[in-house]
């Protein structure tokens, strides 16, 4: 008998797992796939980093090593960036398998699928072994929307996974959702040499962070060449043998290969969720409280299977809370405290309240701007773009939020 059995191998599932185990507790983990880490480590975050930081050596080499009086011709060899890439992510879910081990976590490698409050299957192509635990904590993760008129291919029709791995750059790379995901890949083939149009149905790229942020982002990318289509909606598409149309109503756009990014979906099949009667919400995430329990009382849900932000941190966050209370009955997730990121070049980073969202809630606050342009350390690196935006309340002058687009940022503070 486990005292508790995370189902799901990503990082609120390995974090909280981790955890468990250093609280005292007897911990199950069970992933469906070979490698633990989930689509963060394997297929989301990571190798995505590595390529990012791999494209921007390249384009720097060939656009501006010259300022810094760096000369010569250098050329892509895509093949051996893709090695680098695995060779990072190959590294990195070795240390979770050795953390695993380190911290007495057994680890099952198969579909979990929950049959009681206290026990799971998990179900392989040749067995199925049977877990008595006291406690279960689904962290599955999410898995892409797809489009219901331009279903994934895999080949001129991708996802996430399959724009990390492509065998050549392509002439032209559509980009359906102008988020994180979509921007970063875009920016990863943009300055591999790829013509890149990005097509995002709302007014502004970047989601929800701060829209002074997203139209100084906006300005940057479009003078790096990057296409950008706001209030743009994809109607329909076609794939044919030269690639891919959309159909977006007041014209068409083709490219050699089309990448949706419209979001993600909480992934919930196959868990076994009616055998215990938990509650789904309208948007398929699973409900729970504010101790992350379900309407089962110790099944409890974390990470991107709940509402909320898809984030990896905020995963681990929950990962972490979600043992302390299995463990003692104390703790909690500050959300005002989770930053988000897009590692484009400059980067763009946030923590808590946006302009806009303080206007909405009508708190008095100040606001304070320092351009890049004016910073030394900045003129020196040649990356002046960018800025740095805090937002105060009006009377006590506690920090309500802050947001910046600049070179660098590979540290952000996570504290208000």
């Amino acid at each position: 008998m486990f005292d508790v059995t995370f189902i799901g191998g990503g990082p609120g599932g390995y974090t909280g797992a981790i955890k468990a185990a250093q609280l005292g507790l007897k911990v199950a983990l069970i992933d469906k796939d070979k490698n633990l880490g989930g689509t963060c480590l394997n297929v989301g975050c990571i190798p995505s980093k590595a390529l990012l930081d791999s494209s921007e050596h390249f384009s720097f080499m060939n656009k501006d090593a010259s300022k810094h009086g760096i000369e010569g011709q250098f050329k892509l060899n895509l093949q051996n960036m893709m090695k680098r890439k695995n060779s990072i992510v190959s590294e990195l879910t070795s240390g979770v398998k050795y953390l695993m081990k380190k911290n007495k976590i057994k680890v099952f490698h198969g579909t979990g699928q929950i049959k009681t409050s206290n026990t799971v299957n998990v179900v392989t192509e040749n067995s199925s072994d049977v877990i008595e635990t006291e406690n279960i904590v689904i962290a599955t993760g999410s898995v892409p929307f797809e489009l219901p008129f331009l279903k994934f291919d895999y080949k001129k029709v991708i996802h996430s996974t399959q724009a990390l791995s492509l065998e050549s750059v392509p002439e032209h790379l559509l980009v359906i959702g102008g988020g994180a995901i979509g921007l970063e890949l875009g920016s990863v083939w943009g300055r591999l040499g790829a013509k890149v149009t990005v097509i995002e149905a709302m007014d502004k790229i970047c989601g929800s962070m701060d829209r002074e942020v997203s139209l100084e982002l906006q300005k940057i990318l479009s003078s790096q060449g990057i296409d950008i289509l706001l209030d743009s909606k994809v109607k329909s598409g076609e794939v044919n043998n030269a690639g891919v149309s959309l159909n977006l109503g007041n014209k068409s756009i083709s490219g050699d290969i089309c990448r949706v990014a419209v979001g993600r979906k909480a992934y919930t099949q196959e868990l076994g969720l009616k055998n215990v009667n938990i509650s789904l919400s309208d948007r398929g995430t699973i409900e729970v409280n504010n101790k992350f329990q379900t309407n089962v009382r110790n099944i409890y849900a974390i990470g991107d299977v709940i509402d909320g932000a898809m984030l990896a941190h905020k995963a681990e966050e929950e990962g972490v809370a979600v043992s302390e209370l299995i463990a003692s009955g104390t703790g909690f997730v500050n959300y005002l405290t989770l930053p988000s990121v897009i590692y484009t070049h400059p980067e763009v980073a946030g923590v808590g309240y946006t302009e806009e969202q303080l206007k909405e809630k009508n708190i008095s606050y100040k606001k304070g701007k320092f351009l890049f342009k004016a910073n030394g350390r900045a003129k020196a690196m040649g990356d002046t773009d960018g800025f740095v935006k805090v937002l105060s309340d009006e009377k006590s002058d506690k920090i309500l939020g802050c947001h910046i687009v600049g070179l660098g940022l590979l540290i952000f503070y996570r504290k208000l």
